[in-house]
Parts: structure tokens; C-alpha cells; sequence
């Protein structure tokens, strides 16, 4: 089964959630929403990886300093296993999800045409309350987002 490592982040409870890009998914708002989150490298430490690609998904780099963050420990979803630690947008960062800058990859697109385009990892994302976010979100990821709201009540 597959490891899948991540950083919830939240401000005063709204959390941050990242809805599927293109090319595999049109631009809705109907398909669940997940934190920013990806694959670590082999050999990679969990948390390590998760600030990586938090990181990678929306140009804002977290809080260097582990005691900033809270293990939620791990939840299974359909093919995975995600583990993920929570933190708490400081107050004096200047950070919004209409500045997130994803990194890019390549893909050859469409299938079988030869042709190589470049896409962006994450187009845009927003913030939830927790109601909100429990609906939007990946079904599989909702348990971490319970225990991060009774870390950071």
C-alpha cells in the first residue's frame, strides 16, 4: 500500500484544502478536496517529506521548527495510507491561498499524442471552516482533520 505524507494548515479554523488540477480533472468545485500532500522519496523522513511538499504545492514555506507541529498520526484512504501533522498559520505571516505557486510537472498530453506539456501540481485553493472542510474533503483525510481541531481547539 501506498504512503502518503502531509501538512494540514489552518488559520483560527479555517483549513487549508486544495481541490484536484488539470489535466485529470476539470475545474470544479464537486470532487473532494485534500491538504497539501504527496509521496515521500524513498528513504525520506515522513515529516521531512510532508513540509517538502507542502512546500512544492504552494510556494509557502511552513514553520522550520518541529515543535510547531502536531502529529495526527495516520488515515487510511482507498489506495493509501496518509500520515500528517498539523500547524497553525503564524499571525505575522503574509501568506494566502491567492499566492500559492505550485511547482510544475510533465506529462504527455493528450495520451499518446508525443506531445509533452507542462502542468502545475495545485492551480489554487482556499480555506474551509471545519463543516465545510469536512464535507469538501477527502472522506479518508477527515479523521485528520478531527484530530487537528482537538490539538488546536
Amino acid at each position: 500500500m501506498k504512503i502518503s505524507v502531509g501538512l494540514v494548515l489552518f488559520h483560527a479554523w479555517p483549513v487549508l484544502l486544495l481541490p484536484p488540477c488539470a489535466p485529470f480533472f476539470a475545474p470544479t468545485d464537486a470532487r473532494p478536496s485534500s491538504f497539501p500532500k504527496g509521496l515521500p522519496d524513498p528513504g525520506e523522513d515522513l515529516f521531512a517529506a510532508a513540509c517538502r511538499e507542502f512546500q512544492e504545492e504552494t510556494g509557502f514555506h511552513p514553520h522550520s521548527e518541529p515543535t510547531a507541529y502536531h502529529a495526527l498520526g495516520s488515515a487510511k484512504q482507498t489506495k493509501k495510507i496518509v500520515h500528517a501533522w498539523a500547524f497553525e498559520l503564524p499571525e505575522d505571516a503574509e501568506w494566502s491561498p491567492e499566492d500559492l505557486v505550485s511547482n510544475t510537472f510533465e506529462l504527455e498530453w493528450p495520451p499518446k499524442s508525443g506531445k509533452r506539456t507542462s502542468f502545475p501540481e495545485v492551480d489554487r485553493g482556499a480555506f474551509f471552516d471545519l463543516a465545510t472542510a469536512r464535507v469538501r474533503a477527502v472522506q479518508g483525510q477527515v479523521p485528520l482533520l478531527e484530530r487537528a481541531l482537538a490539538a488546536f481547539p
